[in-house]
């Protein structure tokens, strides 16, 4: 059976929405909210999960005809509920990112979730387990964002009407079955290697029309120049943070003054309040200040890569804390800004001229990124290719009037840190938008090949457990066509 790779890719998609989705989405299958005590959807199933007890349970309705729910798949012993369909369905429509009729988006929906209940049971059979620490970090990250989408902790806690604890604990369980799911698919297609002949094999039999334009990418190289804050002005920055807090203690509003002063742009409209964090989240230095405080209590003046800080303890809620910070940030004097630009300006010279290359430069002068060559590194690919639409537009501005080994003019900006630096930008190289070839992207495609591969293999493997594994579907599912059916 062939199967179209944009069908593949929607499976795969479901497979990853399902786990962003999580065990909170399915607290939440209709607008009601749920009731802090109300029981979740695990408890209120079936406890025995043997064949013929599911296969009763796959006509569950309110009378009248009104659906309340009900289980519409089995695969091996564990069940798929409409609601986790619906649930799924909902959020393609609010996302934009399906093409076709309802009907047959839940059919590649379900799709998509057996294929997930299989790699779980190949996860099973091969103790396949997520250490507890990386299944912490996920689980943090993705509470920290949920609570910035909805506003706060307690809004949270509010909408599903459970504990952050709950939370966290129902959550804990959908993260490890997407961990152990990817882990089970990488098995699956593991060591997938292929050779210069299938790559070009596989480029031939595209159809022209079918070869993808390449848009024009460059690769950029930047060698940076920070000045350093003199003494005096860091001196001057702590004196205004103490002032600061002594006007707080003495009865003013902290909030008020963050608004006032506070140099972080993220924060200071919002009176310095930075929202619930974990830990690992924050600066090391402002973490381990922050997490002693009591609530109300401030800090001494805390430095950190972002400048200086003092900070009011909030809220805290378990490991999340909840705090307001002030920010400032030394300033350097234009004299010194205009000296780094004239250096840098000299050396570009020297560049140019040959008495010195741009990678020698790197390594002699650069202040940043002497790792990397002083390449920029893609991070939506990690290479140093990139797109111009997926430049910084300061960076555009200048690159796209370059030609291959030009260097720029000194051009100033702020720092990952908030600091004012200059840099001198070498343009390495810049294609024009072309339609794939071997010649110029061999690497890109053999990318292509590659996971044309991994599909290939996990759809033989999924034609195998589809005859291997007990899978019954039901009303009104039953008529979807299937792509991974057994042949």
């Amino acid at each position: 059976m062939k199967t179209s790779h944009t069908k593949i890719l929607l499976l795969l998609i479901t497979i990853l929405l399902m786990a962003l989705l999580g065990k909170v989405s399915a607290q939440n299958k209709t607008p009601q909210k749920q009731q802090r005590g109300a029981p979740s959807t695990s408890s209120v199933l079936p406890q025995d999960t043997s064949a013929n007890t599911i296969k009763e349970n796959l006509a569950v309705e309110r009378p009248q005809g009104v659906l309340l729910d009900k289980v519409v798949a089995v695969v091996g012993k564990q069940i798929i509920m409409y609601s986790d369909i619906e649930v799924q369905y909902q959020q393609y429509r609010q996302m934009g990112s399906y093409q076709g009729s309802e009907e047959t988006v839940k059919c590649s929906i379900l799709e998509g979730m057996i294929l997930s209940k299989l790699l779980m049971t190949k996860a099973d059979n091969d103790s396949l387990y997520v250490p507890d620490n990386q299944i912490d970090m996920e689980l943090d990250y993705r509470l920290k964002y949920f609570i910035s989408q909805i506003g706060s902790q307690e809004k949270l806690e509010e909408y599903f009407g459970k504990s952050i604890s709950e939370i966290r604990s129902e959550m804990r369980e959908g993260i490890v079955e997407q961990k152990r799911t990817e882990m089970a698919r990488n098995e699956v297609v593991k060591n997938t290697i292929v050779t210069p002949s299938e790559v070009r094999k596989m480029f031939k039999a595209l159809p022209i029309d079918s070869v993808p334009m390449v848009n024009s990418e460059v690769v950029i190289q930047q060698l940076i120049k920070q000045p350093e804050v003199g003494i005096e002005q860091t001196i001057e920055i702590k004196e205004r943070l103490r002032g600061y807090r002594q006007r707080i203690l003495n009865g003013e509003k902290f909030s008020t003054l963050a608004i006032l002063y506070s140099e972080d742009p993220g924060s200071a409209a919002k009176g310095g309040e930075l929202g619930f964090y974990g830990k690992g989240e924050l600066y090391p230095e402002f973490e381990k200040t922050a997490f002693k405080l009591s609530p109300g209590e401030i800090s001494d003046v805390v430095e950190t890569k972002a400048g200086f800080h003092i900070i009011q303890m909030i809220d805290r809620r378990g490991e999340f804390i909840n705090v307001r910070h002030i920010l400032l940030r030394p300033k350097v004097s234009f004299e010194l800004l205009q000296q780094t630009s004239d250096e840098l300006d000299s050396l570009a010279t020297e560049i140019r001229s040959g008495k010195i290359t741009f990678d020698e430069a790197v390594t002699r002068y650069s202040d940043d990124n002497k790792t990397t060559g002083g390449f920029l590194i893609n991070p939506a690919n990690s290479s140093t290719k990139w797109e111009l639409s997926q430049l910084d537009p300061t960076i555009l501005y200048s690159v796209d009037k370059m030609q291959p080994g030009d260097i720029s003019q000194p051009l100033l900006y702020d720092t990952e840190d908030g600091y004012q630096a200059y840099r001198i930008l070498f343009l390495k190289s810049k294609s024009t938008p072309h339609r794939a070839n071997i010649e110029e992207d061999y690497d890109r495609i053999q990318e292509w090949a590659i996971e044309q591969k991994k599909h290939k293999k996990l759809e033989e493997w999924m034609h195998k457990q589809y005859e291997r594994t007990y899978i019954r579907i039901a009303d009104p599912f039953d008529q979807c066509a299937f792509e991974f059916s057994a042949e």
